[in-house]
């Protein structure tokens, strides 16, 4: 049987090579190498709609209070340091789309906030894959797991649709085989 976190590992996979492209990206920018400020652009609307919106979304409307229901503790407990994590990564972005706004092009600051937004997803994976998910599998029933899958779909549809999904996949191949491959 499929799990619900057997799609969020799946996303996480996407997420960290558009990590892998932001790293590269903020390292050519300490290095003084020219980046297109629009690839910057377009990986930070990658990570809104595909990391944030799509799969963080899942996340804490869906699968955090299922973990929830099943008694992993929100306050004090794993739920509430991934959720704090979130906000912190949010913050993060906030300041590389700011940083290359129509007003604004500040590439040391794209590249400070890349790091630290890299270092922070990189982190949070780790723990949501290896700790929380695991518990996850664990302890919510194969009914409840099936119902997630369900609500995922119908949260993918409401956030990117099938078009705007194979759109930013098809732009985080683009972007790894410009600064990774």
């Amino acid at each position: 049987m499929e799990k619900a976190s057997d799609e969020l590992r799946h996303e996480h996979e996407a997420i960290k090579i558009a990590l892998n492209v932001l790293d590269s990206i903020a390292t050519k920018i300490q290095q003084s190498e020219n980046v297109d400020v629009q690839d910057l652009k377009e990986l930070v609307e990658f990570v809104v709609l595909f990391a944030d919106k799509n799969h963080h979304g899942k996340e804490e409307d869906l699968y955090f209070p299922s973990l929830e229901e099943v008694g992993i503790p929100k306050d004090g407990g794993p739920i509430g340091v991934m959720l704090a994590e979130h906000e912190q990564g949010r913050s993060n972005i906030r300041a590389m789309r700011e940083s290359v706004s129509e007003q604004n092009t500040d590439l040391q600051t794209f590249a400070n906030a890349a790091f630290s937004y890299v270092a922070l997803m990189r982190n949070h994976i780790e723990k949501e894959n290896n700790i929380l998910f695991m518990m996850g599998d664990r302890m919510i029933p194969g009914s409840i797991q099936n119902e997630l899958l369900t609500k995922f779909r119908e949260h993918e549809e409401k956030v990117i649709d099938e078009d705007k999904y194979n759109e930013l996949q098809a732009l985080l191949a683009k972007l790894a085989k410009k600064y990774i491959s």
